[in-house]
């Protein structure tokens, strides 16, 4: 995958990079799911993925928590039609950060994809790396932290 970095920013509302991630986003606190908008959009966008993953987590490939396709590069957030692929825990939804107890600060990446290309269907985290790293032309990542 080469690296395209220039403008665009992920945000997610009350979640803040390198800051830790609020109770209530947090599996064991409400699950409430982040509001996430994009900036700084690179022209030729056909649309934006995101994907929410803990590599910290004890899993040989991390712990993917959200991943969401179709998001509309004029709207730049999650609030019109999208599509949710599956989390590690093969759940189409939002799942809140929940490290085992004891096992220390986990970090949360927010990563956000501008792709020249529709996703099709719904590949996992490791399936849309494989298939579609060659359609992204900019990538942005917000990390944000959260502990038992």
């Amino acid at each position: 995958m080469p690296l395209n970095i220039k403008d665009l920013k992920v945000s997610a509302g009350d979640i803040h990079q390198g800051s830790r991630i609020p109770d209530p986003y947090a599996a064991d606190f409400g699950n409430k799911t982040p509001r996430v908008s994009v900036t700084g959009i690179p022209a030729g966008t056909v649309e934006l993925a995101l994907i929410m993953h803990d590599p910290d987590a004890p899993l040989a490939n991390g712990f993917t928590h959200w991943v969401v396709y179709g998001i509309s590069p004029e709207e730049g957030d999650i609030s019109g039609e999208f599509r949710l692929g599956p989390n590690t825990m093969g759940d189409k939804e939002y799942s809140g950060p929940q490290p085992p107890a004891g096992h220390g600060t986990h970090h949360y990446y927010f990563w956000v994809y501008a792709l020249d290309a529709r996703v099709e269907g719904m590949p996992t985290r490791e399936e849309f790396l494989a298939g579609y790293s060659e359609n992204i032309l900019e990538q942005a990542r917000l990390v944000a932290t959260f502990d038992a």
